[in-house]
């Protein structure tokens, strides 16, 4: 799931920028959490904002704490945070990169510039993409967005945060295929078989505790007593390679 952050002391961009955000994810079917901050000192009030976020669209014309320097206290965190500028003047590009920011974006241009600039992060960012042959045709899905796969008989079902619905829940992709060729194709992606019946993406594993997986969406897994052990190995070792 992509975290990312707005800060700007304008309601109306703020918005704005929120509004055009949504449309994008919407339409690339990504999972995402947005907060907004009104200030760069309503911004880094939590230590952990320098480091949580994925993307942030900072307005550099804030008072007291302008987006400059809000964004030089968050580099001292070496974030590898994607940084955004967001202003109505252009006087102060130079500063931008200074502190490494990805791009700088005119307030007049947001329409656009939103939507490309996401498109450039995400290249970067590179989210792998897999293909399948669903019962209902063939998807191409972000291989972030897969929870995990379980096996109910003759049949493999993907569970998958959709941004792309209404809702903006979990959906369920059926496939006929063995569990088993499908923990082939997902192996270089960080999923891990912890049960006969279920493959389960690491990156949205939570803790293991009681010879139960918590993910991050709040599912509870069972991980069978003699497969526990191993499980939690190699969940420690991905954790910390991150």
């Amino acid at each position: 799931m992509l975290q990312i952050a707005i800060c700007d002391d304008e309601p109306f961009y703020q918005e704005k920028i929120k509004v055009l955000l949504k449309q994008y994810f919407a339409k690339h079917d990504l999972h995402y959490s947005i907060h907004c901050f009104l200030s760069g000192e309503a911004f880094l009030a939590q230590s952990q904002n320098s480091v949580k976020y994925d993307v942030i669209f900072m307005d550099i014309n804030m008072e007291n704490l302008d987006g400059i320097q809000t964004a030089i206290q968050i580099r001292s965190f070496h974030s590898d945070t994607y940084l955004v500028f967001v202003t109505a003047f252009i006087d102060y590009a130079l500063e931008g990169y200074k502190v490494n920011a990805t791009r700088y974006i005119m307030k007049d241009t947001l329409d656009i510039a939103v939507f490309e600039c996401m498109d450039a992060i995400l290249q970067k960012m590179r989210l792998e993409q897999v293909s399948f042959a669903f019962i209902d045709g063939e998807r191409k899905l972000y291989t972030d967005n897969i929870l995990y796969v379980e096996s109910r008989k003759h049949k493999s079902i993907f569970f998958y945060m959709s941004a792309g619905k209404s809702d903006a829940g979990i959906v369920q992709y059926q496939i006929y295929d063995k569990l088993d060729t499908i923990e082939q194709a997902l192996l270089l992606y960080g999923f891990l078989r912890i049960h006969k019946s279920y493959l389960i993406n690491m990156k949205h594993l939570h803790r293991l505790s009681n010879y139960t997986a918590f993910l991050d969406t709040g599912e509870q897994l069972p991980v069978p007593r003699l497969r526990y052990q191993a499980v939690k190995e190699t969940f420690i070792s991905y954790k910390g390679a991150l």
